[in-house]
């Protein structure tokens, strides 16, 4: 699988299937969340609340990941994932870690081949950059998938920074 990085806007990624940083309501919420669900417009939320009046009456499990429609957004599928809260206290990387896999899997199941990713929880769920962008790039590499390409679309500079220091240490 090639692993690239791109410095941007993940709503205008043209791709198979973007990876939403999802709260576990599955109905909107800021950053990523908030920008797919604006952008895709009123289909990704309707399927986010048949999802939540069927499987998910509770919400989305952290770690856990489902596919709806992309909406308006120039993919095919949206895939919600909710990551963890960082807490200094108590390591959580495992459910982190589980949010790409998970969203990996999803992705084959809908024979998904370019996947764009975000830095699950390195927003306001307040994860270190540093270290997110390790988990996430050492989860997503050795992963068995069928996704050809694994796209991490990172909004600021700081992010993309992270992870292409992150990147060169694995390819080391």
């Amino acid at each position: 699988m090639e692993v690239t990085l791109v410095q941007g806007d993940i709503t205008e990624q043209r791709v198979d299937a973007v990876v939403n940083a999802a709260n576990s309501s599955l109905l909107g919420g800021g950053g990523v969340d908030g920008a797919i669900h604006r952008r895709g417009g009123p289909d990704i939320l309707r399927e986010c609340r048949a999802l939540r009046a069927s499987r998910y009456g509770k919400g989305l499990p952290t770690g856990q990941a489902v596919a709806t429609t992309a909406g308006r957004l120039p993919a095919r599928w949206v895939i919600h994932t909710v990551g963890p809260v960082y807490a200094k206290s108590q390591d959580r990387s495992h459910l982190l870690a589980s949010c790409y896999v998970e969203s990996l899997r999803v992705a084959d199941e809908l024979e998904a081949k370019v996947v764009a990713f975000p830095a699950v929880s390195a927003g306001i769920y307040g994860w270190p950059m540093d270290d997110a962008a390790h988990i996430a790039l050492s989860t997503v590499l050795k992963a068995s998938t069928e996704v050809v390409e694994a796209r991490f679309v990172l909004f600021g500079a700081e992010a993309h920074t992270a992870f292409e220091a992150a990147l060169a240490r694995l390819r080391a």
